[in-house]
This record gives structure tokens, sequence and C-alpha cells, in this order.
């Protein structure tokens, strides 16, 4: 992808068919492809086409590829087609090759990874696991109007830094969010409560490492299509999220003492 923008032609990027109903099978670093990408039945996967973009760029062949929040396993089967080692972790892993731990502990020694990709909770839409150490339990608003889902984030991203290489790159995927409240009225002040996690995320990611750049990526979720959820949206006069951020960052020593401070402008 040359800008900015990402749009993927599906969720798998193997997954597609010729107009005479052809299917294809890729190659990629002289190895055939997988025809999919991780769990097809975890709610909430990580397009493969993102994470394949992601380690084109700033990966090499053999490369440590780390994902805390693993999910059903979409980056260990992008790192494998690439090349690459892939070591996954998740509170309710739902494959033999995810390793069961807590993002914010993770089994692995320091400055082990040479990629980090993370995926994680956007508040509380999606019920993941039965863990009640679970981030996605958290709300991003709620009565503590986040904290406690931000202290968590905040954790991850420590143990992001502990186990990255210095000089080498992180990204989180995310999405803003916006739940109406109950007995609310549509979208007005007191109807429902938009959290701005993404700039809130990146916000915190910037008290450790380097912002490389920002990529909006859109969203091909079926329901942005289905007429209830737009006549809802127009009615209660609130917007459906119809892309997410993906935000690339480097680990460069020193960058937390420098953080927040304002560069010299170029003579």
């Amino acid at each position: 992808m040359p800008t900015t923008l990402w749009e993927y032609p599906s969720q798998h990027y193997d997954a597609w068919v010729d107009s005479r109903g052809q299917v294809h099978q890729s190659l990629f670093g002289g190895r055939e492809a997988k025809r999919t990408q991780g769990d097809k039945r975890h709610e909430g996967a990580t397009p493969s086409w993102v994470i394949w973009q992601l380690l084109m760029r700033y990966t090499r062949a053999k490369d440590l590829v780390v994902d805390p929040m693993c999910g059903g396993g979409t980056t260990l089967d992008v790192a494998r087609d690439l090349g690459r080692r892939g070591l996954g972790y998740d509170l309710a892993p739902p494959r033999a090759d995810v390793s069961r731990a807590d993002a914010r502990h993770l089994p692995l020694e320091d400055g082990a990874a040479d990629f980090v990709f993370v995926d994680p909770p956007y508040s509380t839409h999606i019920d993941y696991s039965d863990d009640p150490r679970c981030i996605g339990k958290l709300s991003a608003s709620g009565e503590d109007g986040g904290r406690a889902y931000y202290s968590a984030m905040t954790q991850v991203f420590s143990e992001i830094d502990r186990v990255l290489k210095d000089r080498r790159y992180t990204a989180l995927y995310v999405s803003d969010s916006w739940k109406k409240r109950s007995g609310g009225g549509g979208g007005s002040p007191t109807g429902g409560d938009f959290m701005p996690i993404g700039f809130e995320l990146f916000s915190l990611m910037r008290e450790r490492f380097v912002p490389v750049d920002i990529i909006t990526v859109v969203r091909h979720n079926a329901k942005l299509q289905r007429g209830n959820y737009r006549r809802a949206a127009e009615e209660g006069n609130f917007f459906l999220r119809g892309f997410n951020y993906l935000f690339i960052m480097k680990k460069v020593a020193g960058a937390r003492e420098q953080a927040g401070r304002p560069r010299r402008a170029r003579r």
C-alpha cells in the first residue's frame, strides 16, 4: 500500500476468485500461502492483509514477530507465510500454537522481539473470554471514565517496550467507539458515550515510542451495511465506525525522556 489509506480486498489475503470462478493460490517467499489466516470463529479478527503489509515493510526473514493479544492466530499464520518466526499470547488461546498469557505479563525475555503487533479490545463490545483479567471487560468510558482500561493498556505498552529490541517497530490496530446509554436519546449529549480510544492510546504510546506514521484502514464490517444499523445511526444522530487506526511506532533508546519535547526547527 503506497498511501496512508488502506482498503484490503478481503479478510484473508489469499481468499480471492477470478471472474471465471478459478481459485488462486499465492506464493510468499517460495511457500504456498494458506487459503485463510487465523481462526474464522474468532470474533474481531484482524484482517490478515494489514499484518502482511506491516511485516513486508518492517521485518526481515527469520525475525521474531510477537502478538501479545493473538486471538485466533492471524499474526502467526502471516508470519509463517513470510518466513518469520511468530510468538502469540492470549488469555483464552483458541489453538495450540497460541500460548496462554496476560499481555501485561509476557513470559518473554527483554529485547527478544523484532516486531510487535497488537489489536486490543476496543472497550467492552466483544466478550472475548470468561477470564476476569480480560481487558475487554473494562469500559473505555464507564463510571471511572475509562481509567481502568487505559491503565491496563499502559501496562501492555510497557511490556511491548520491554520485549522489543531497540530501533525496531511496533504497530497498534484500533478503533474509536460509541455506545448508546441505556434509556438515552440517540446522539444527544446525554444519549451516548463517544470514546476516542485511538487518540488516547496514541498518546500513551508516545510516552515510550517514536511515531512513524498513522494509517487509516477502511472497515469491511458487514454490520455497516445492514439497514437497521444505518437507520439507527441516522435517527439517533451518531456515526457507525467506518475505519480503524493503524499506529506505527519505533522504539528508540531515550525516546521516553524526549516525549513531549518540541523538536528544534531545521535551519
